[in-house]
Formats: C-alpha cells, structure tokens, sequence
C-alpha cells in the first residue's frame, strides 16, 4: 500500500515538471510506472492485497495516463482528438470491465481473472504466467513471473506516449516550434519578466512556468534519435493494447446486457399486453 502512495506522489510531481523539464519528469513519471508492478507483487507477497488497494491501483494508473495524453494533446493539437478517443476508450473499457467483473464474479472477484471460455484473449491478457528458475549453490529458489503479458503491454504502452511527450521537446519534424529560437526584440522582454528569488524554497521547487524556463524549453536540444527508437519499439505494442482496450469494451458490454437479460427474465420482463 505504501508503494500506491509513494507512486502517487511521484505522479503528482512528474506532472508538475510535465510543462517544462522533460527528464526530470520522464524520471518521475517511470519511476512511478514501475513501482505499479513492484505494489503488485508486494500485495500478493506479503498478503495485502485489498479491494481498496485493486481499484486505487487501476485509478492511479487512469488518472496518470490521462494526464499525459492530455499534455500530448496540447503538445499535438493537429492529433488532439486521437489522444482524446485514447483518452475516453482506456477509461471506459477499464470502467465497464470492473463493473461487469464485479457484476458478475461478486464483490471478492478481480477484474484480473478472466474465464477463457469468456474471453481467450483478455485471459491470456491479464493471467499469463511465466514460471523461472534460478539455481543457486546450496538452494533453489522459484520465481514466479506472473502477468508477463499484463506487464510488458503497460510498460510499452507508457514508454510509447513518453517518447512522444520528449520527442515533443526534442524533435523538429514533430514539434518545430519548440526549437525556435527567440528573436533578438522579445530577448529584452525574457530578461525585464525574470526574477531572481533565492529562497530556499524557490530552490527547491523552481517555477516551472517563469521566464527562463520558458526559454530553456524552447531551445533544448534534447536528442531525439532515443525517443524515436523507443516510439518504433513500442507502437505496435501500444496499438496490440488499445485494440484489448477496445475488445474489453465490447466484452465486458456484452456480460452486462447478459445479466440484464437474465435479470428482466426472472421478473417476467417484458410483460404481454393483452390487446
């Protein structure tokens, strides 16, 4: 549970360096992606694994994403609406998907455990498994790599949308009005609307939106041919994600109106009118 919080602060504060500092940011953005595996397993480990702890985990990871595709958004206006129906599709497939778990399995289900006769793909989707052994000199321990799946599609899906928010910084074919440089008449207007503040708390929390941070922004030079790598890499994993998305949608609609069906049919629904 700890781990939830502590990814939770990290969250908050890589969004808080979003606008301005790329890497710093980027740091703080994957180190709470990666802490959402470690609070998995910690749960599952330790026997900790709550309700709470199920649904704040899947909130935090909706929330974050959101909040990046929505600074994509308006780092690519021209692709807005891409991000946006990214956006609505991962929020009402994870939404509809936990309900109709919750619906149909009872209370103590997790949204996790998929039938394969349900669904063969969101099965192999949320409950593959990977069993690795590691031999040592006097012992042997097992290591049990579970949801190998689950994890490598949120990762490559987060590090697609994080090479595009530095290529957004570091790119000219896709952001070139971020390297620009500033002309010689607004240079003056820089420097008048920069103030030096030297305390301490303004050393420790630097102004992500004053001027200087502006201008560094514009001119970083930030090599794009790592976050090009990345995005190659992993679109096609994040595609192979979205089109789950889009089946867990459909899915998890259809196992609502079934339960409709049922529902209305033991209430003798719809009645016969007789004429």
């Amino acid at each position: 549970m700890l781990a939830g919080y502590a990814r939770i602060i990290l969250a908050i504060s890589s969004l808080y360096y979003m606008p301005l500092h790329p890497r710093t940011c980027s740091l703080l953005y994957s180190i709470s992606c990666l802490l959402d595996a470690l609070d998995g397993w910690a749960a599952r480990h330790f026997s900790q694994s709550t309700l709470f702890g199920a649904v704040l985990d899947m909130v935090t990871d909706r929330c974050t994403t959101a909040c990046l595709l929505v600074f994509l958004s308006s780092a690519f206006p021209r692709w807005a609406i891409i991000f946006q129906g990214l956006i609505s599709l991962d929020l009402a497939s994870h939404y509809m998907h936990m309900y109709a778990t919750l619906v149909t399995g009872g209370g103590e289900t997790s949204h996790k455990k998929v039938d394969k006769s349900r669904s063969w793909l969101l099965n192999l989707y949320y409950t593959n498994k990977v069993g690795a052994a590691i031999l040592g000199s006097e012992h042997q321990m097992l290591i049990t790599l579970s949801q190998v799946v689950l994890f490598v599609f949120c990762a490559m899906n987060e590090i697609f949308f994080i090479a595009l928010y530095l290529l957004s910084f570091s790119s000219p074919l896709l952001s070139p009005k971020l390297l620009q440089s500033v002309a010689d008449d607004k240079v003056a207007e820089i420097n008048a609307g920069a103030q030096v503040n030297t305390s301490l708390l303004s050393q420790i929390f630097p102004d992500p939106y004053s001027a200087a941070a502006l201008e560094l922004a514009r001119v970083n030079k930030m090599d794009s041919f790592v976050p090009w790598v990345l995005a190659g890499i992993s679109f096609p994993i994040m595609a192979a994600k979205q089109f789950i998305n889009v089946v867990q949608l459909v899915k998890a609609s259809k196992w609502l109106a079934e339960v409709d069906i049922k529902a209305r049919k033991a209430k003798g629904l719809p009645e016969k009118k007789s004429i």
